[in-house]
């Protein structure tokens, strides 16, 4: 569903991202982890098309990106770590303008109503985005990633801001587009829910892959035993770079 072949990402002489290959089946989440700096938010902007390539190659649901741009942003849904929404709209508008640009407008306001509700937005539906809290403000951008049919979906540290609830609820959601068969991309610091929550991790350190794999993968890559934690190999694995 989403593959990512050779990405190079350089800004100016710095290497952001070197050579990274992966890729996220339908039907599963995938964990993108590492430290601050690591080239996460970059991965996932490259994919979306906000970053140009320095080389390489995506292709979202059998869209190369480079060469069918338009059918490869309609299949794809990014929910970035510090959203940027249309403060002069109200909720509900900023809904309804991005479903429309995606042209999906069938029984659009029972869809919003839902979104809304499970959100817990409801209240704040006619009140103009500006006015929202920042919790509130990534749960509106949570919403719009789900307000169309996106194949792929693209989550950069989408808990962070939310309260407890609205993080069981997106959990939740993103559980039931994988089970739908949707491919999901998730970057996080937390670790406890990347374990509970992703089929596959992958692992980042100077923009370079260190490991990917299950849970039972890197347990036994690192040979800590079948009992050890994500964040422990995480931590040994990020500070033994230079070992793998």
């Amino acid at each position: 569903m989403l593959v990512v072949e050779n990405l190079t990402k350089y800004y100016r002489r710095h290497l952001a991202v070197d050579d990274l290959s992966f890729h996220v089946n339908a039907g599963e989440i995938v964990g993108l982890l590492g430290p601050n700096g690591a080239g996460k938010t970059t991965v996932l902007r490259s994919i979306c098309g906000i970053l140009k390539l320095s080389s390489g190659r995506v292709t979202i649901a059998g869209h190369n990106l480079q060469e069918q741009e338009i059918d490869a942003k309609r299949s794809i849904a990014f929910v970035p770590e510090v959203p940027n929404p249309y403060e002069l709209l109200t909720v509900r508008e900023h809904l309804r303008f991005v479903a429309m640009a995606y042209g999906e407008t069938e029984d659009l306001e029972s869809r919003m109503d839902a979104l809304l509700d499970r959100l817990d937005l409801s209240e704040k539906s006619d009140a103009l985005v500006l006015t929202l809290s920042k919790g509130m403000k990534q749960k509106l951008a949570v919403a719009c990633g789900f307000i169309h049919n996106a194949q792929v979906l693209l989550f950069d540290e989408p808990l962070i801001g939310i309260d407890p609830k609205g993080q069981r609820e997106l959990r939740t959601m993103i559980e039931a587009a994988r089970d739908e068969g949707r491919a999901v991309l998730i970057s996080t610091h937390l670790l406890d829910t990347a374990e509970r929550l992703c089929d596959r991790v992958m692992i980042l350190m100077r923009g370079r892959k260190v490991v990917e794999g299950t849970l039972a993968e890197i347990q036994d890559r690192v040979q800590f035993g079948e009992d050890a934690r994500l964040e422990d190999m995480f931590l040994h694995l990020t500070e033994t770079t230079n070992e793998f």
